[in-house]
């Protein structure tokens, strides 16, 4: 009797092992099942969200692509001409020395006009926190900024280092600041030299001299000089490139120049229309 009863306690213990190890097992299969579902889950957002990324970077390009499209090209003689049916009568407006004292007050009264611009900028200028501000706030203006060398020296008295380290160093300057290299290239006096010329050409800059400017005369070291001689000067034509400088006397008189120039019926040309090297 005793056999029997030991024989049946034992069978029950057995099925009890057996469910409990059944049940384990299910629950195994059951969280394994769980996580392959999570990782799965996690694959296809992941591969949802570079899709979605893909499509943005996808859009960027389209977009940058489509505002990049060049109009206008620049002549030997630094003036603009439209690639073909653009209109002819523009002129470009350059302000060269920023940022030293009046760049932003120029900048914020060319953005009010809806007047299109390139900032030349000299590294020398762009020497604290605060001028670095100035720099960002102008590019974030919407204006296009060019690259004056760092200490404004004539490139034709120094050796090929140091021509290299006064144009790049104002090119890493200006992308640390606003992210962008400048694509636009100025020599100080337009003083060019075959080594600040392939320096550009590595850098896709466009070298860029100019068609007229005379706010560094004393003639014109006025309000009202600066701005009647750039609107009625004969040297005004078709695709002129404006030169004017970070001064006292341009920054009053910049209004009466940019509606001047209209009056005569000139657009003012936005420099993302003008072909710059690739």
């Amino acid at each position: 009797m005793r056999f029997i009863v030991t024989i049946f306690i034992a069978a029950i213990v057995l099925a009890a092992c057996s469910s409990t190890s059944t049940q384990k097992e299910e629950k195994k299969e059951n969280n394994q099942s769980l996580t392959e579902e999570k990782k799965s889950d996690s694959v296809v957002k992941e591969e949802e969200q570079k899709l979605e990324d893909n499509t943005e970077e996808e859009k960027v390009e389209e977009q940058q692509a489509e505002e990049t499209v060049p109009e206008y090209r620049m002549n030997a003689v630094f003036a603009l001409e439209p690639i073909e049916k653009a209109n002819p009568k523009v002129v470009l407006l350059t302000i060269d020395d920023a940022p030293d004292k009046y760049a932003l007050e120029m900048a914020k009264t060319l953005k009010e006009l809806n007047a299109p611009a390139i900032f030349f900028v000299n590294g020398h200028f762009i020497n604290s926190p605060e001028k670095e501000a100035i720099l960002k706030e102008i590019y974030d203006l919407g204006f296009e900024i060019g690259n004056h060398t760092f200490s404004h020296a004539n490139l034709t008295t120094l050796s090929q280092e140091e021509q290299k380290e006064e144009i790049l160093t104002v090119s890493d300057k200006v992308e640390e600041v606003t992210g962008e290299r400048p694509k636009f290239f100025r020599a100080p006096f337009g003083a060019n030299t075959d080594i600040s010329k392939q320096i550009a050409a590595e850098e896709k800059m466009l070298v860029m001299n100019w068609t007229y400017g005379y706010d560094w005369e004393k003639d014109y070291m006025s309000k009202d000089a600066i701005a009647d001689i750039m609107v009625n000067t004969n040297l005004l034509v078709n695709g002129a490139n404006l030169l004017m400088h970070d001064r006292e006397w341009t920054n009053a008189g910049l209004e009466q120049i940019v509606k001047g120039l209209r009056e005569k019926g000139y657009e003012t040309l936005d420099p993302n229309l003008i072909e710059t090297p690739k």
